[in-house]
């Protein structure tokens, strides 16, 4: 009889943590070597379609308010007793809120194997968060990071390193598969783009949620950048409430005409085709999903020293890696690679055999496939509890 392995996200809108869950599901179902579950906490999203595809249409949806209301004491039973009634043998979170009720529910519930994770490294969470958190990590068997940048400061922060494992990000490379006749003038015309062909495009893919992402950093490189080269415009794809302050910003820096935001972007494939140069800016990071996607589209980068980049960047041959906040060593190496065509092309290059190498789904897949075997021997002889002791202990 097959495991079963359920993997519980937040929701099906497009961050890094949701793609990499719906990823990870659909690579388990398509191995077929366990019987794979899904449950969120909010059932909306663009991925939501993505996940029905592959034949997971029943999702149970547990939506919390709070943490300390009684709704949440009701979701987390309702989800203990799904555990039970699904015979479910691992249970694997993502992020900050699924760990939290996840792993609540599946210690509850005494799934044999509890995977929490942690994609982030400072700059996040608040001081009560990180206590709630660390408590949620007490019910794991093992605590998932995705960079070894991640992984120190987990143990750091006083998990034992015994308990923590390294997986890094994998990338889809189908995903940044152009379509067939693919045109550069009429994608950059599709995202509301200029197509002057002389333009240069510079492109930051991160969200305006949160400050982390740094982009006042972004657009003062940008500024330099323009002063250089006249022809250069930036693009700032990703939504969020720092929209209008960003906007602002870059009508005070004098780049207001050469610099658009263009919102969430879902052809990420032709955008990226479109770029010249692509850059992160952020002050933290785990480790960034949209760096592997640069990569794996053969962009030349630009990077801040923040979380795994260096895992994934070959500093001064795939990219240049930058001290986060450094506008101004920022905007020399992004001047350099529109400089130098050959220079980004190469780069573009090394980064794509990167990703081919190292960060592959397959590699993903098997990794996570021998952290199950090896935590389902580990705990062979667990016994859940009875539903009936479930339903007293929650009661």
């Amino acid at each position: 009889m097959r495991p079963n392995v359920l993997q519980l996200i937040g929701s099906f809108h497009q961050g890094g943590s949701e793609r990499q869950a719906v990823q990870l599901t659909r690579l388990l179902k398509t191995a077929n070597r366990y019987d794979v579950h899904l449950a969120c906490m909010d059932q909306s999203g663009a991925l939501l379609d993505e996940v029905r595809q592959i034949g997971l249409a029943d999702i149970p949806e547990y939506r919390l308010n709070s943490f300390y209301d009684r709704n949440a004491l009701v979701q987390v039973r309702r989800f203990a007793l799904y555990l039970q009634k699904r015979g479910i043998d691992i249970i694997q979170t993502h992020d900050f809120y699924t760990n939290i009720f996840g792993m609540a529910a599946a210690r509850l519930a005494g799934v044999r194997v509890r995977i929490a994770a942690r994609r982030e490294t400072t700059g996040w969470r608040t001081p009560a968060q990180k206590i709630v958190e660390r408590q949620a990590y007490r019910f794991a068997h093992a605590i998932i990071a995705n960079s070894e940048a991640v992984r120190r400061q987990l143990i750091s922060e006083g998990v034992a390193d015994r308990r923590v494992v390294t997986l890094h990000n994998g990338i889809d490379l189908d995903r940044l598969r152009l379509p067939e006749g693919f045109n550069r003038a009429a994608a950059l015309a599709s995202f509301g783009l200029p197509t002057a062909p002389e333009l240069r495009f510079v492109t930051v893919v991160a969200n305006l949620h949160h400050a982390v992402k740094d982009h006042p950093t972004f657009l003062r490189a940008a500024r330099r950048v323009r002063e250089a080269l006249p022809m250069a415009r930036f693009v700032i794809a990703g939504e969020g409430e720092l929209t209008t302050a960003m906007q602002a910003m870059a009508a005070q820096l004098g780049i207001a005409d050469e610099t658009f935001f263009i919102g969430r972007a879902g052809r990420i494939a032709e955008l990226l085709a479109a770029s010249d140069v692509c850059v992160l800016s952020s002050q933290a990071e785990g480790f960034s999903n949209s760096i592997l996607e640069y990569m794996a589209a053969a962009r030349p980068v630009v990077v801040t020293d923040v979380g795994g980049a260096r895992e994934a960047v070959m500093d001064g041959e795939s990219g240049y890696i930058v001290p986060a906040g450094a506008d101004e060593a920022m905007a020399a190496h992004i001047i350099a690679l529109l400089s130098d065509d050959e220079q980004a092309r190469v780069m573009g290059e090394r980064g794509r055999q990167m990703v081919e190498q190292k960060f592959s789904c397959a590699a993903q897949l098997s990794a996570t496939e021998a952290l199950y075997d090896r935590l389902l021997a580990a705990n062979a002889r667990r016994v859940a509890r009875p539903a009936d002791r479930v339903q007293r202990e929650i009661a």
